[in-house]
């Protein structure tokens, strides 16, 4: 399992200083890494009123198989307005469809005709829309499928975060830690899993699964499954003010 991270400026509160320390040096916000394994990097918006920092680091894990998780990290002008994207893509059985979401669900974001006045509408929109294109595409594509988390932040003033899948956010704030995604986990959408004609399985040593295959319950693709899959995210938003410390987004690979 890849463990990918982005830190970005209710609950399990944690309090430890040397946790907050630990992440800002892995993902490089620090000018030292305590590790030397993976890759990483980092970056600040330039023209925001509120500044914001960000860094990123990934490490491929034990899995078997070459890497399948994807980041984005960046800042855009769009209508004199300063965005910091960030997300996390936890593809699976391959990684063509995280690395199509990487390329093109921000755009189909900003693209949305409502984005400025109804954000949320807008991600609910481009999350549809894009899943029914990798699923239309599938040929291309190929069978396999993504969790992801994403977040915006526009003009360092207001943060706007969606999940599908168990890939989290959590926001540090006044030296706690309280994850603002849901974890779309199966034993918990069971009965609209069995309503739409599937079903969850439990083997002993292993995690809940929807028809025995996937770990989670919500997904971009998986086209195979998705009669009994959701790509339906999680909204919320956030503003951003003094008492923010950070954002770490990641993928189970750091939380499991």
């Amino acid at each position: 399992m890849s463990q990918p991270s982005s830190v970005a400026g209710p609950s399990r509160p944690v309090k430890e200083a040397g946790f907050f320390t630990k992440i800002k040096n892995v993902a490089c916000l620090k000018s030292s890494s305590s590790s030397d394994k993976g890759k990483g990097g980092k970056g600040k918006s330039k023209s925001s009123s509120n500044q914001v920092s960000h860094g990123f680091h990934l490490v491929e894990g034990q899995s078997g198989h070459k890497m399948e998780d994807y980041h984005v990290a960046e800042y855009r002008k769009r209508k004199n307005h300063t965005l910091g994207l960030f997300a996390i893509f936890d593809g699976h059985l391959g990684d063509r469809v995280p690395t199509y979401l990487k390329d093109n669900l921000f755009n189909n974001i900003l693209e949305e005709p409502n984005f400025w006045k109804d954000p949320e509408a807008a991600i609910r929109s481009a999350y549809s829309s894009t899943d029914k294109f990798i699923l239309d595409n599938s040929m291309q594509l190929g069978p396999g499928g993504s969790t992801a988390v994403t977040a915006i932040v526009v003009d360092g003033k207001d943060l706007w975060v969606a999940n599908i899948g168990d890939s989290r956010a959590v926001v540090c704030e006044r030296g706690s830690a309280n994850q603002i995604t849901v974890d779309h986990e199966p034993h918990a959408e069971r009965r609209r899993i069995e309503k739409q004609g599937g079903f969850v399985t439990t083997l002993p040593g292993d995690v809940p699964r929807v028809n025995g295959q996937l770990a989670v319950a919500r997904a971009f693709g998986d086209q195979s499954l998705k009669a009994h899959l959701s790509s339906e995210p999680d909204v919320r938003h956030v503003p951003i003010d003094s008492t923010i410390d950070f954002v770490i987004l990641a993928s189970d690979g750091l939380w499991k």
